[in-house]
């Protein structure tokens, strides 16, 4: 393996027999960090022949790919990144043809059909619509990738059962494959696939070494001899080399940074000037201390000499960081702006004066509800911001939210984040789902099962219980579970019982936060926000849950009292 990942291409493109080219193609080789980050891109677009503005479309949806694609974030999976990239340009597509003359023969409108690959790291990603072809090759034949989206009416008459561009929405393939150093791939539309047969195509790449730019021209030239009709356009991929797992951004962050000493009180490191410790942990020591530079009161955060032989927690670490700088929100830690070199391995990030939630509830073991939704409200604008970036933050706790003096609570810690686009680098270290706190950990974390958005919802659900009742919705329960069936059998305990003044539209919301199966969780948190705010008719309508079943003794008290009044009735009778 070698640093970087490697690629070889070789691209052409022709009119052919027609008067002008509606086919567009390219790729992009981009230098690091972005090629580690989001990889190599190649796409190709086939015009169709019934429009005169399709060339336009084809070129729109190949530019889209290879500029708007490396603008999103980095954080994002590429199949979340891609996908939003050609919904955006499948809309803008369709809105050309709607505000032209074609709006009424979409066939004759902005109309394009497209085949793209995404290599990353030791994965290649397809996307795919329309009926242009990614092709592998194997030995001494080719292995079709993608699928035609073409409806054959009759042996002579077909459609395009799906492009961008011919409507509203697009429903768009996607492949991820593992690959392999020497492995070819080759991408062709119709005018090309149709009159050439694969034993060509296979002997031309084989025989081109370095020249791919060839090989590509003599595929395209042996269908115009053939006798198509249509446009031209191959692209071959060639991957030389993978890269090695050493060579991601964390890791060598990890080669390049000794580890900290541990710090005392007026000690002046890495230009900070030591004020006391605030924390000490077996997984990392945190500081309070002076910027000699700008005078500002700052957290330093340095992994635990006990950890320094772990290289999956030391990876985590620096995740931390690198996460901090991508979230942008009033209710995520923030990290120190990085003004000067950094000579050891530690994380800067802004003091907040305040205390955590697990202080704030000993302080008010009987809050507001008003005052717990706004806490809530909070901490889900700062989950929200993590889900918009395709990261779940997986260990939502008391004890990682602050609130400071004018109320404004953060998430402060992000150690078990999982980030989509992060996973699909290859890394020297096992990568593990970390399970949160127990008592806040969603049940399909103890059933090995990975966590989603939803899994974070499930915390912050249990914190507002807790903020309400002081106690968990099921107890110690969950943890002891380790199986779905199991599972469904847990015992939900409404907030009602310990809280009168909770309403019962509101505990619902909670119950529905809490769901032990993620399907019947709230899909995005802040449609549980929402609920805790207004009474969703779905609850109002629910009929309320028997007495003997939210509280038996009460229930079994008030029978025995009614029973005792009747006998007293009966004797006075007498």
């Amino acid at each position: 393996m070698s640093d970087q990942l490697q690629i070889s291409i070789g691209q052409y493109s022709d009119k052919g027999r027609k008067p002008g080219n509606q086919d567009f193609h390219g790729a992009c080789l981009p230098k690091e960090p972005q090629l580690s980050m989001k990889g190599i891109a190649i796409a190709l677009a086939d015009g169709i022949s019934s429009s005169d503005v399709s060339h336009i479309a084809s070129q729109s949806a190949v530019t889209s790919i290879l500029e708007d694609y490396y603008c999103t974030s980095d954080a994002w999976s590429v199949k979340t990144s891609i996908e939003r990239v050609l919904v955006a340009t499948n809309s803008w597509l369709h809105a050309q043809t709607q505000q032209s003359q074609y709006r009424f023969d979409k066939d004759r409108g902005y109309v394009c059909t497209l085949s793209a690959m995404v290599i990353k790291s030791n994965t290649a990603h397809l996307f795919h619509v329309g009926d242009a072809r990614i092709y592998r090759v194997c030995g001494n034949a080719l292995e079709q990738l993608t699928n035609d989206h073409r409806v054959w009416v009759s042996t002579e008459t077909s459609y395009l059962g799906r492009a961008l561009g011919i409507d509203a929405h697009v429903d768009i393939d996607y492949r991820a494959l593992e690959v392999a150093a020497g492995d070819v791939f080759a991408l062709a539309t119709d005018g090309v696939y149709e009159h050439v047969d694969a034993a060509f195509i296979v002997a031309e790449i084989a025989r081109a070494g370095d020249d791919l730019d060839g090989a590509a021209r003599r595929i395209a030239e042996e269908a115009l001899r053939r006798g198509s009709s249509d446009n031209l356009t191959v692209q071959i991929v060639r991957v030389d080399a993978l890269p090695s797992p050493e060579a991601n951004e964390i890791y060598r962050q990890l080669s390049a940074l000794p580890f900290p000493p541990l710090l005392e009180a007026r000690a002046i490191f890495d230009g900070y000037r030591i004020l006391r410790e605030v924390h000490a942990s077996s997984r990392s020591h945190v500081y309070l201390a002076i910027d000699e530079e700008t005078g500002a009161q700052v957290i330093l955060k340095t992994p635990s000499i006990d950890m320094r032989d772990d290289p999956a927690y030391l990876e985590r670490f620096l995740m931390e960081e690198w996460i901090a700088r991508r979230v942008n929100s009033a209710h995520v830690l923030k990290p120190c702006p990085q003004t000067r070199k950094r000579n050891y391995l530690y994380v800067a990030t802004e003091y907040i004066d305040g205390r955590t939630l697990s202080q704030w509830m000993i302080d008010h073991p009987d809050p507001a509800l008003e005052t717990v939704r706004m806490i809530v409200e909070q901490i889900a604008k700062g989950l929200r911001a993590f889900h918009r970036l395709e990261m779940v933050h997986q260990d939502l706790r008391p004890e990682n939210i602050m609130i400071d003096g004018t109320g404004t609570v953060k998430i402060i810690d992000f150690g078990a984040t999982r980030v989509a686009g992060m996973m699909e680098i290859a890394s020297p270290f096992e990568r593990r789902d970390l399970l949160g706190t127990a008592q806040y950990a969603a049940p399909e974390y103890f059933i090995g099962e990975g966590g989603s958005t939803r899994s974070d919802i499930y915390s912050l659900g249990v914190i507002a219980y807790q903020m309400l009742t002081g106690r968990l919705p099921y107890g110690a329960e969950v943890a002891k579970l380790k199986t779905r069936a199991a599972q469904r059998h847990l015992k939900y305990l409404p907030a009602t019982e310990a809280r009168r003044h909770v309403p019962h539209w509101v505990d619902e919301a909670i119950r529905m936060a809490v769901h032990p199966q993620p399907g019947r969780r709230y899909e995005d948190v802040s449609e549980f926000v929402f609920d805790l705010h207004h009474p969703n008719k779905a609850f109002l309508n629910r009929t309320r849950v028997p007495l003997i079943e939210r509280n038996p003794v009460m229930f079994w008290k008030g029978l025995s009292l009614v029973l005792m009044i009747l006998v007293l009735a009966l004797l006075g009778t007498k």
